[in-house]
Protein backbone atom coordinates (compact mmCIF):
# COMPACT_ATOMS: atom_id res chain seq x y z
CA UNK A 1 0.00 0.00 0.00
CA UNK A 2 1.68 3.80 -0.92
CA UNK A 3 0.16 7.08 0.07
CA UNK A 4 -0.29 9.27 -3.30
CA UNK A 5 -0.19 12.55 -3.15
CA UNK A 6 -1.61 13.92 -6.88
CA UNK A 7 -0.76 17.44 -7.44
CA UNK A 8 -2.25 19.46 -10.37
CA UNK A 9 -1.64 22.73 -11.60
CA UNK A 10 -5.39 23.70 -13.14
CA UNK A 11 -5.35 26.77 -11.11
CA UNK A 12 -8.74 28.68 -10.21
CA UNK A 13 -6.64 31.58 -10.52
CA UNK A 14 -9.84 34.21 -9.58
CA UNK A 15 -10.16 32.30 -6.04
CA UNK A 16 -6.94 32.49 -5.01
CA UNK A 17 -5.86 36.39 -6.41
CA UNK A 18 -9.14 36.93 -4.05
CA UNK A 19 -8.16 35.04 -1.01
CA UNK A 20 -4.61 36.43 -0.95
CA UNK A 21 -6.05 40.28 -1.17
CA UNK A 22 -8.20 40.70 0.63
CA UNK A 23 -7.01 37.76 3.43
CA UNK A 24 -9.90 35.98 4.11
CA UNK A 25 -9.90 32.37 5.15
CA UNK A 26 -12.65 30.67 2.95
CA UNK A 27 -12.70 26.57 4.35
CA UNK A 28 -13.49 23.50 2.49
CA UNK A 29 -16.36 22.03 4.60
CA UNK A 30 -16.29 18.55 2.92
CA UNK A 31 -13.94 16.10 4.52
CA UNK A 32 -11.61 13.97 2.55
CA UNK A 33 -10.95 11.50 4.99
CA UNK A 34 -9.93 8.26 3.94
CA UNK A 35 -13.04 5.36 3.80
CA UNK A 36 -11.04 3.88 6.61
CA UNK A 37 -11.61 6.74 8.98
CA UNK A 38 -14.56 8.40 10.77
CA UNK A 39 -15.78 11.75 11.68
CA UNK A 40 -18.91 11.63 13.51
CA UNK A 41 -18.04 14.88 14.92
CA UNK A 42 -17.36 16.92 11.91
CA UNK A 43 -14.11 18.50 13.03
CA UNK A 44 -12.71 17.19 9.93
CA UNK A 45 -10.21 14.67 11.80
CA UNK A 46 -10.51 10.89 12.42
CA UNK A 47 -11.74 10.17 15.23
CA UNK A 48 -10.72 7.60 17.91
CA UNK A 49 -11.95 4.06 17.22
CA UNK A 50 -14.52 3.13 19.35
CA UNK A 51 -13.59 -0.43 19.64
CA UNK A 52 -10.65 -0.04 22.20
CA UNK A 53 -9.09 -3.25 21.10
CA UNK A 54 -8.07 -1.44 17.95
CA UNK A 55 -6.30 1.58 20.28
CA UNK A 56 -2.85 1.48 19.96
CA UNK A 57 -0.54 1.59 23.46
CA UNK A 58 2.81 1.28 22.28
CA UNK A 59 6.00 0.94 25.59
CA UNK A 60 7.84 3.36 22.96
CA UNK A 61 6.02 6.36 21.47
CA UNK A 62 8.16 7.32 18.38
CA UNK A 63 8.17 11.04 17.90
CA UNK A 64 9.27 13.02 14.54
CA UNK A 65 9.54 16.65 13.33
CA UNK A 66 9.22 17.79 10.17
CA UNK A 67 12.21 17.29 7.67
CA UNK A 68 12.79 20.57 6.54
CA UNK A 69 16.46 20.76 7.22
CA UNK A 70 19.02 17.85 8.22
CA UNK A 71 17.35 15.95 10.98
CA UNK A 72 20.01 15.55 12.77
CA UNK A 73 20.36 19.61 13.78
CA UNK A 74 17.12 18.38 15.42
CA UNK A 75 17.87 15.07 17.63
CA UNK A 76 19.45 17.77 20.42
CA UNK A 77 17.15 20.01 20.18
CA UNK A 78 14.45 18.09 21.05
CA UNK A 79 16.18 15.92 23.51
CA UNK A 80 14.57 17.84 26.87
CA UNK A 81 11.42 17.94 25.31
CA UNK A 82 11.53 13.87 24.48
CA UNK A 83 12.52 13.69 28.71
CA UNK A 84 9.84 15.75 29.91
CA UNK A 85 7.29 13.57 27.51
CA UNK A 86 8.86 10.36 28.89
CA UNK A 87 7.99 12.19 32.58
CA UNK A 88 4.31 12.88 31.73
CA UNK A 89 3.40 9.80 29.76
CA UNK A 90 5.41 7.44 31.63
CA UNK A 91 6.55 5.75 28.18
CA UNK A 92 9.64 5.43 26.84
CA UNK A 93 9.77 8.06 24.02
CA UNK A 94 12.14 8.07 20.55
CA UNK A 95 12.92 10.37 18.26
CA UNK A 96 12.67 9.13 14.55
CA UNK A 97 14.70 11.20 12.59
CA UNK A 98 12.83 11.12 9.26
CA UNK A 99 14.49 11.90 6.00
CA UNK A 100 11.45 13.19 3.90
CA UNK A 101 7.88 14.50 4.15
CA UNK A 102 6.70 10.85 2.33
CA UNK A 103 8.31 8.64 4.95
CA UNK A 104 7.10 10.82 7.77
CA UNK A 105 3.56 10.58 6.32
CA UNK A 106 4.38 6.79 5.29
CA UNK A 107 5.82 6.00 8.75
CA UNK A 108 2.49 6.95 10.49
CA UNK A 109 -0.26 5.51 7.71
CA UNK A 110 1.93 1.84 8.57
CA UNK A 111 1.90 2.18 12.49
CA UNK A 112 5.26 3.17 13.09
CA UNK A 113 5.04 6.81 14.11
CA UNK A 114 2.79 8.06 17.09
CA UNK A 115 3.53 11.68 17.66
CA UNK A 116 5.26 14.31 15.25
CA UNK A 117 4.75 17.83 13.54
CA UNK A 118 4.01 17.83 10.20
CA UNK A 119 4.66 20.95 7.80
CA UNK A 120 1.82 23.37 7.18
CA UNK A 121 1.88 21.70 3.26
CA UNK A 122 1.97 18.44 4.86
CA UNK A 123 -1.16 18.61 7.31
CA UNK A 124 -3.71 17.83 5.17
CA UNK A 125 -2.05 14.69 3.75
CA UNK A 126 -1.51 13.66 7.01
CA UNK A 127 -4.85 14.74 8.90
CA UNK A 128 -6.48 12.73 5.66
CA UNK A 129 -4.52 9.66 4.36
CA UNK A 130 -2.76 9.18 7.74
CA UNK A 131 -5.35 9.82 10.44
CA UNK A 132 -3.28 13.11 11.82
CA UNK A 133 -4.62 14.63 14.85
CA UNK A 134 -2.95 18.14 14.82
CA UNK A 135 -3.64 20.14 18.55
CA UNK A 136 -0.89 22.10 18.68
CA UNK A 137 1.41 24.74 17.09
CA UNK A 138 4.44 26.91 18.02
CA UNK A 139 3.42 30.21 18.97
CA UNK A 140 5.04 33.78 20.13
CA UNK A 141 4.53 34.94 23.54
CA UNK A 142 1.65 37.14 22.44
CA UNK A 143 -0.09 33.92 21.37
CA UNK A 144 0.62 35.37 17.29
CA UNK A 145 1.79 32.60 14.92
CA UNK A 146 2.94 31.76 11.76
CA UNK A 147 5.72 32.51 8.87
CA UNK A 148 5.74 34.00 5.35
CA UNK A 149 7.06 32.25 2.07
CA UNK A 150 10.10 34.39 0.71
CA UNK A 151 11.13 33.98 -2.81
CA UNK A 152 15.11 34.87 -2.30
CA UNK A 153 17.98 34.94 -4.34
CA UNK A 154 21.52 35.99 -4.39
CA UNK A 155 22.34 39.96 -4.51
CA UNK A 156 24.31 39.48 -7.70
CA UNK A 157 21.83 37.09 -9.86
CA UNK A 158 20.30 39.92 -11.92
CA UNK A 159 16.83 39.33 -10.67
CA UNK A 160 15.06 42.50 -8.89
CA UNK A 161 11.48 41.18 -9.39
CA UNK A 162 9.30 37.93 -9.83
CA UNK A 163 9.41 38.83 -13.48
CA UNK A 164 13.08 38.69 -13.55
CA UNK A 165 12.62 34.87 -13.07
CA UNK A 166 11.78 34.41 -16.53
CA UNK A 167 13.70 32.09 -18.52
CA UNK A 168 15.31 31.17 -15.02
CA UNK A 169 15.96 28.63 -12.23
CA UNK A 170 13.61 28.16 -9.61
CA UNK A 171 13.98 25.51 -6.94
CA UNK A 172 10.41 24.35 -4.89
CA UNK A 173 11.27 22.33 -1.73
CA UNK A 174 8.86 19.24 -1.99
CA UNK A 175 5.51 18.69 -3.63
CA UNK A 176 3.59 18.69 -0.28
CA UNK A 177 5.22 21.79 1.10
CA UNK A 178 2.93 24.51 1.48
CA UNK A 179 5.53 27.21 1.49
CA UNK A 180 7.97 25.01 -0.62
CA UNK A 181 5.86 24.67 -2.99
CA UNK A 182 1.91 25.24 -3.23
CA UNK A 183 1.75 28.84 -2.61
CA UNK A 184 4.52 29.61 -4.58
CA UNK A 185 3.03 27.65 -7.64
CA UNK A 186 -0.49 29.42 -7.48
CA UNK A 187 0.79 33.02 -6.40
CA UNK A 188 3.70 32.85 -9.83
CA UNK A 189 1.02 31.86 -11.69
CA UNK A 190 -2.14 34.03 -10.71
CA UNK A 191 -0.24 37.10 -9.65
CA UNK A 192 1.82 37.29 -12.49
CA UNK A 193 0.86 34.50 -15.39
CA UNK A 194 4.28 32.31 -14.75
CA UNK A 195 4.04 28.61 -14.87
CA UNK A 196 6.81 26.26 -14.23
CA UNK A 197 8.63 24.54 -17.20
CA UNK A 198 7.00 26.54 -19.51
CA UNK A 199 8.39 30.20 -17.90
CA UNK A 200 10.85 29.49 -15.73
CA UNK A 201 12.79 26.09 -14.87
CA UNK A 202 11.72 24.21 -11.36
CA UNK A 203 13.75 21.99 -9.11
CA UNK A 204 13.01 19.87 -5.92
CA UNK A 205 15.77 20.44 -3.29
CA UNK A 206 14.12 18.18 -0.64
CA UNK A 207 14.05 20.67 2.10
CA UNK A 208 14.36 23.78 2.67
CA UNK A 209 17.40 24.37 3.71
CA UNK A 210 18.85 23.03 0.29
CA UNK A 211 17.18 25.24 -1.69
CA UNK A 212 18.42 28.39 1.05
CA UNK A 213 22.02 27.01 0.15
CA UNK A 214 21.44 26.41 -2.83
CA UNK A 215 20.68 29.86 -3.81
CA UNK A 216 23.55 31.12 -2.31
CA UNK A 217 26.04 28.84 -4.03
CA UNK A 218 24.79 29.14 -7.35
CA UNK A 219 22.78 26.12 -8.12
CA UNK A 220 19.51 27.51 -8.22
CA UNK A 221 18.55 31.36 -9.50
CA UNK A 222 16.11 31.96 -7.13
CA UNK A 223 13.97 29.80 -4.31
CA UNK A 224 10.75 29.75 -2.47
CA UNK A 225 11.38 28.79 1.10
CA UNK A 226 9.91 29.30 4.51
CA UNK A 227 11.72 32.19 5.73
CA UNK A 228 11.48 30.50 9.60
CA UNK A 229 13.49 28.06 8.62
CA UNK A 230 15.92 30.79 6.64
CA UNK A 231 16.09 32.57 10.19
CA UNK A 232 17.15 29.89 11.92
CA UNK A 233 19.73 29.33 9.83
CA UNK A 234 21.42 32.47 10.13
CA UNK A 235 20.88 32.91 13.96
CA UNK A 236 23.14 29.30 13.64
CA UNK A 237 25.80 31.44 11.21
CA UNK A 238 25.30 29.03 8.51
CA UNK A 239 24.03 31.72 6.57
CA UNK A 240 25.08 35.47 6.40
CA UNK A 241 22.06 37.93 6.11
CA UNK A 242 24.24 39.57 2.93
CA UNK A 243 24.40 36.44 0.97
CA UNK A 244 20.72 36.13 -0.18
CA UNK A 245 18.03 39.07 -0.98
CA UNK A 246 13.84 38.55 -1.12
CA UNK A 247 11.94 39.30 -4.07
CA UNK A 248 8.86 38.57 -2.21
CA UNK A 249 7.18 37.91 0.72
CA UNK A 250 3.46 36.38 0.77
CA UNK A 251 1.05 36.53 3.26
CA UNK A 252 1.57 34.56 6.89
CA UNK A 253 1.10 31.20 7.24
CA UNK A 254 0.26 28.57 10.04
CA UNK A 255 3.70 26.51 10.88
CA UNK A 256 4.02 23.44 11.83
CA UNK A 257 1.33 21.33 12.87
CA UNK A 258 1.95 18.90 16.12
CA UNK A 259 -0.13 16.13 17.51
CA UNK A 260 -0.83 12.16 17.34
CA UNK A 261 -2.29 9.24 15.08
CA UNK A 262 -5.86 9.23 15.40
CA UNK A 263 -5.70 5.70 17.23
CA UNK A 264 -3.55 6.12 19.99
CA UNK A 265 -5.06 4.81 23.32
CA UNK A 266 -7.60 8.17 24.31
CA UNK A 267 -5.83 8.44 27.78
CA UNK A 268 -2.16 8.19 26.51
CA UNK A 269 -2.96 11.22 23.91
CA UNK A 270 -4.53 13.17 26.57
CA UNK A 271 -1.13 12.85 28.11
CA UNK A 272 0.57 14.20 24.74
CA UNK A 273 -1.40 17.23 25.02
CA UNK A 274 -0.51 17.36 28.23
CA UNK A 275 3.19 16.82 27.41
CA UNK A 276 3.46 19.71 25.16
CA UNK A 277 1.10 22.20 26.67
CA UNK A 278 3.17 22.08 30.30
CA UNK A 279 6.81 21.76 28.86
CA UNK A 280 9.07 24.65 30.38
CA UNK A 281 10.57 26.76 27.55
CA UNK A 282 12.49 28.83 29.49
CA UNK A 283 16.68 28.17 29.42
CA UNK A 284 15.91 25.04 27.06
CA UNK A 285 17.12 23.92 23.64
CA UNK A 286 14.01 24.20 21.96
CA UNK A 287 14.32 27.90 22.62
CA UNK A 288 17.18 28.45 21.52
CA UNK A 289 16.69 27.08 18.27
CA UNK A 290 13.28 28.69 17.45
CA UNK A 291 13.82 32.26 19.18
CA UNK A 292 14.95 33.48 16.05
CA UNK A 293 11.27 32.79 14.03
CA UNK A 294 9.54 34.23 17.93
CA UNK A 295 8.05 30.81 19.06
CA UNK A 296 8.33 30.61 22.48
CA UNK A 297 5.11 27.77 23.76
CA UNK A 298 2.76 25.85 22.38
CA UNK A 299 -0.93 27.00 21.82
CA UNK A 300 -3.91 25.01 21.29
CA UNK A 301 -5.20 25.15 17.72
CA UNK A 302 -8.08 23.00 15.19
CA UNK A 303 -7.14 21.49 12.44
CA UNK A 304 -10.65 22.92 10.63
CA UNK A 305 -9.76 26.28 11.86
CA UNK A 306 -6.46 26.64 11.44
CA UNK A 307 -5.69 24.91 8.27
CA UNK A 308 -8.31 26.44 5.85
CA UNK A 309 -5.86 29.38 4.69
CA UNK A 310 -4.02 26.12 3.44
CA UNK A 311 -7.15 23.87 2.19
CA UNK A 312 -8.11 26.65 0.11
CA UNK A 313 -4.61 26.72 -1.36
CA UNK A 314 -5.12 23.01 -2.24
CA UNK A 315 -8.72 23.76 -3.76
CA UNK A 316 -7.12 26.73 -6.24
CA UNK A 317 -4.23 24.34 -7.27
CA UNK A 318 -7.12 21.34 -7.75
CA UNK A 319 -5.06 18.56 -5.48
CA UNK A 320 -6.52 16.42 -5.25
CA UNK A 321 -5.54 13.19 -2.55
CA UNK A 322 -5.83 9.48 -3.63
CA UNK A 323 -4.90 7.06 -0.51
CA UNK A 324 -4.59 3.17 -1.05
Amino acid sequence: MQLISRITHHLKSPLFVGLMAAGAIISAQASDLAPRFTDADGDMVADAPTDSSEWVDPATLVFAYTPVEDPSVYAKVWDDFIKHMEGVTGKKVQFFPVQSNAAQLEAMRAGRLHVAGFNTGSNPLAVNCAGFVPFTIMAREDDSFGYEMEIITRPDSGINEIADIKGRSLAFTSPTSNSGFKAPSALLDAEFGMVAEQDFTPSFSGGHDNSILGVINNDYDAAAIANSVLKRMISRDVVKPDSYKTIYTSETFPTTGYGYVYNLKPELAEKVEEAFFTYDWEGSALLEEFKNSGEAKFIPITYKEHWSVVRTIDQAMDVTYSCS
